[in-house]
């Protein structure tokens, strides 16, 4: 690695250099929960765990993550019901928009994608293990975490021992303030229709929480490097990973835990149950591209709330549009000049390796591309390898196919012709005519290039 690589760790409450295990790093995040559309700011939080990995790999590292589908929970249940179709049914649907959205979005897919409901038995074997070691009990409607006998309970949220309540809570979320024993199993009840396990730990279903650490312990091992989420699953969902996991196994769990800030929309996080939530395919509807959302994504500290307007999501499609343009001409012409790439790149690395620093990377980026001076070859050949982190597509950056009006081209022909024989009042009034219809026409050595405006 070439300089330390620092993040902020939600356990400690401070950044810290980050030290692996081994030179294969362990990552873990939570996924989706596959009962609707994922939201702009489920997708947040996905693009913070592709910022951190495109770092991982620049710093010399290989990246083992993992990433779980939530396909049986409170919420897909009764979206099933609600939709009238069996579970995996709907659960697929959503896994496949899901993983469409985030390529949409080029953001790569995990090394490992692990659904739920192909991970019963490692559930029932943890279960199991909390069980005979006494951190669980069996109740009328369920099995529980005992969340008393746990060893540092809620050091995650920040939570005090004398908040812990003796009451039980057998939905998967619950009241954030009020801390309680949670389900590992639950019982079968009417409600659950024909979603059920026959085990001996009795005919039901798992609990939310123990989920992931079943999926994670599985596939990554008793400890690992780093856990990512949204800042909303810190408590309960995150706090009581620990809880279960390290009860267990008898070991630390995490080392780092990562969480992006809440994405909001009129002062509120976005989310489903707020009726607050955009998609992306809304915002396709609207004629904006997902790669705008990621630049807009890329202009906040993934650790400060980012908040959602149309105006702000303007001003970052023309950012974008802009910097796309400046890559296409760059690509079009060689222009000698000074090698820069030592005054940029230093800054750049250390901007994305101090806890992932993106919105000051990207201004360097911006810096070095306005640079007038810098040779045009080797300016690309930086702006491509500092995109490598970033991801915006800066080396598939090409004139895009359009449609444009027979009356249009009738426009931009007659211009040409008027521009060859040198007659440039008449190529300036049809290159206004040209604009009216919602067109510009710039001039390129290789022609002219149509753009709507």
């Amino acid at each position: 690695m070439k300089e330390k690589l620092l993040l902020y760790n939600t356990l400690t409450k401070k950044k810290e250099v980050f030290k692996p295990l081994r030179k294969q790093i362990g990552m873990y995040s939570c996924g989706p929960t596959v009962y609707w559309y994922q939201h702009l700011g489920n997708f947040r939080t996905m693009l913070l765990n592709d910022f951190l990995k495109r770092t991982l790999i620049h710093a010399g590292y290989t990246v083992k993550h993992v990433m779980n589908i939530t396909d049986v929970d409170d919420k897909t249940i009764k979206a099933s019901q609600k939709e009238g179709i069996p579970l995996s049914q709907l659960t697929r649907k959503y896994e496949d928009l899901f993983l469409a959205d985030l390529s949409s979005l080029n953001i790569a897919h995990p090394t490992i994608l692990v659904r739920a409901t192909d991970s019963i038995s490692d559930m029932i074997a943890l279960i199991q293990s909390l069980l005979k070691k006494k951190y669980a009990y069996k109740a009328s409607d369920g099995i529980y975490f005992s969340i008393a006998k746990a060893k540092n309970y809620g050091q995650l949220a920040g939570l005090k021992k004398s908040k812990i309540n003796k009451a039980r809570i057998r939905a998967d979320e619950y009241n954030k303030s009020q801390p309680q024993d949670f389900a590992l199993w639950k019982f079968h009840i009417p409600a659950d229709g024909p979603v059920f396990w026959e085990t001996n730990l009795g005919k039901g279903r798992p609990g939310w929480h123990i989920e992931c650490s079943a999926m994670a312990i599985k596939n990554l091992g008793k400890r690992f490097d780093i856990h990512t989420g949204g800042q909303d699953l810190i408590f309960p969902h995150h706090t009581n990973e620990i809880a279960q996991s390290e009860a267990a196994t008898g070991e630390k769990f995490v080392n780092y835990w990562v969480h992006g800030a809440f994405l909001t929309m009129k002062e509120e996080k976005m989310s489903k149950s707020k009726g607050n939530i955009l998609t992306l395919y809304e915002l396709k509807k609207e004629g904006y591209e997902p790669v705008h959302y990621r630049y807009l994504c890329l202009m906040t500290h993934y650790r400060k709330p980012l908040h959602f307007s149309f105006e702000n999501l303007d001003a970052a499609k023309r950012a974008y549009e802009k910097l796309k343009r400046k890559i296409i001409k760059l690509k079009e012409r060689q222009l000698k000049g000074s090698d820069k790439q030592a005054e940029y790149e230093p800054a750049f690395h250390s901007a994305m390796y101090d806890d992932l620093n993106a919105p000051k990377a990207l201004q360097i980026l911006l810096k070095a591309l306005e640079d007038d001076t810098f040779d045009t070859r080797k300016k690309l050949i930086l702006m491509e390898h500092f995109d490598a982190l970033l991801g915006l597509g800066i080396k598939d950056m090409c004139e895009s196919s359009i449609t444009i009006p027979k009356e249009v081209r009738e426009l931009i022909e007659a211009r040409e012709q008027a521009r060859g024989d040198k007659r440039w009042p008449e190529a300036d009034i049809l290159r206004e005519r040209i604009r009216e219809h919602g067109f510009t026409v710039q001039d390129t050595p290789n022609g002219a290039r149509v753009e709507r405006v």
